[in-house]
C-alpha cells in the first residue's frame, strides 16, 4: 500500500532545505572567508586553499564534494538520500553566486582602506581579488560565524538531509575501524581546522574551534528546540500520593515499578515521570510534604517523544 504523502511537511522541509543552503553560504563567503577561518568540513578546507591560492571557494568545495559522495555510495552504498546530493548542490550553488556577486569583503571589520605601497602590517587581512585590507575584530565575527552556520546547518538537517562533504570519510573510516563515528567527525574536523596554521596565524585554529563550538550549540537548538525536559524516578512509600499529585496537578503521565531494595531486600515501588522545568520544580517542592522520605533521582533527557511532548516522527513518503 502506497503511503500518501504529506504534501505541507514536504514543502516546510525543503523550505528548511533551501534557507539552510542559502544561509550556509552566507555565512561563508560573508563571514568565514574573509577572515580565512577553517571550521572543519570541505568548505573550511576550500577556504585555507583559497587563501594559499586563490580560486572560488565553491570550486574546491564541489571537486571534494562530488567525489566524497561516489566513493562513499561505493564503499557505504547507497545512504546518502535525495536531500542530502540536492543541499550539496545548493550550497554550491549559493557559494558561487555569492562569491562572485559579493567577492570576498567582510560584513564585519573594524577600518577598512587601501594600501598604495603593498601589504600592511599582520593586523590587517587582504581582501581577496581586490587592493583593499581591512583590519578585523576576530571574536565578534566569530560569534556571528557560530550563529549563522549553526541556524544553516540546522535547517538542512531539520530538512532531513545530512552535511556530507568530510563526514562521509568519518564514516569510511568507522566502517573500518572500531572507532565510534562521533570521535572520528571530531578528528577529521580538526584536521581540517588544523590546516588554518598554513597561513600563519595561531588565533585561526583557535577561533575556528570556537566557531564549531557555537554552531554545534546552535545545530542543537534548531533541531531540538529550547526547551529541557527532565527524567525523574521517584522511589516512595506514598506511591497514591505522588501519583495523584503528578497526575492532577502536573497533568503528567508516568510509569509504576516494582523493585527490590539492596541493602535491607524489601519491595519499593518507583515511579517513572518525564516532566519540564517548570514541573520538576513543582515536584521537588512538594515531594517534602507528600514523602519527606522519598529518594530522588533526576536525570536530564536529550529528547522525550509522545504524548504531551514532542511528537513521534512519521515518514509519509
Amino acid at each position: 500500500m502506497t503511503k500518501k504523502i504529506n504534501w505541507k511537511q514536504e514543502i516546510i522541509s525543503y523550505a528548511f532545505l533551501i534557507l539552510g543552503s542559502v544561509l550556509f553560504a552566507v555565512g561563508d563567503v560573508m563571514f568565514v572567508n574573509p577572515y580565512h577561518l577553517a571550521p572543519g568540513g570541505t568548505y573550511g578546507l576550500s577556504n585555507v586553499l583559497n587563501a594559499l591560492y586563490p580560486w572560488k571557494v565553491s570550486l574546491y568545495a564541489i571537486c571534494m564534494d562530488i567525489p566524497l559522495l561516489l566513493i562513499g555510495t561505493w564503499i557505504l552504498g547507497p545512504k546518502f538520500g535525495f536531500k542530502t546530493i540536492l543541499s550539496t548542490i545548493l550550497i554550491f550553488g549559493a557559494t558561487f553566486v555569492l562569491e562572485t556577486v559579493w567577492g570576498y569583503k567582510p560584513v564585519i571589520f573594524e577600518h577598512m582602506q587601501e594600501f598604495a605601497n603593498g601589504r600592511p602590517d599582520e593586523t590587517w587581512l587582504e581582501i581577496l581579488g581586490t587592493d583593499m585590507y581591512f583590519k578585523p575584530d576576530y571574536f565578534l565575527n566569530t560569534l556571528v560565524s557560530g550563529g549563522i552556520y549553526g541556524l544553516a546547518i540546522g535547517f538542512v538537517f531539520k530538512s532531513g538531509a545530512t552535511s556530507g562533504g568530510s563526514d562521509i570519510i568519518s564514516m569510511i573510516l568507522h566502517k573500518y575501524t572500531k572507532i565510534s563515528l562521533g570521535t572520528l567527525v571530531m578528528i577529521v574536523d580538526s584536521c581540517i581546522t588544523l590546516t588554518s596554521l598554513f597561513l600563519g596565524q595561531i588565533r585561526l585554529p583557535i577561533y575556528s574551534i570556537l566557531l564549531i563550538v557555537i554552531e554545534s550549540k546552535i545545530i542543537d537548538l534548531v533541531v531540538d528546540g529550547i526547551k529541557s525536559y527532565k527524567t525523574a524516578f521517584i522511589v516512595t512509600d506514598k506511591v497514591e500520593d505522588v501519583r495523584a499529585f503528578i497526575i492532577n496537578d502536573l497533568e503528567r503521565g508516568g510509569t509504576c515499578f516494582v523493585g527490590t531494595g539492596l541493602f535491607k531486600g524489601q519491595e519499593r515501588k518507583m515511579i517513572y515521570t518525564n516532566l519540564n522545568r517548570t514541573d520538576l520544580v513543582k515536584l521537588k517542592m512538594n515531594l517534602r510534604v507528600l514523602d519527606p522520605n522519598a529518594f530522588v533521582n533526576v536525570i536530564e533527557s536529550a529528547e522525550v517523544m509522545g504524548n504531551g511532548f514532542v511528537p513521534l516522527p512519521h515518514n509519509d513518503k
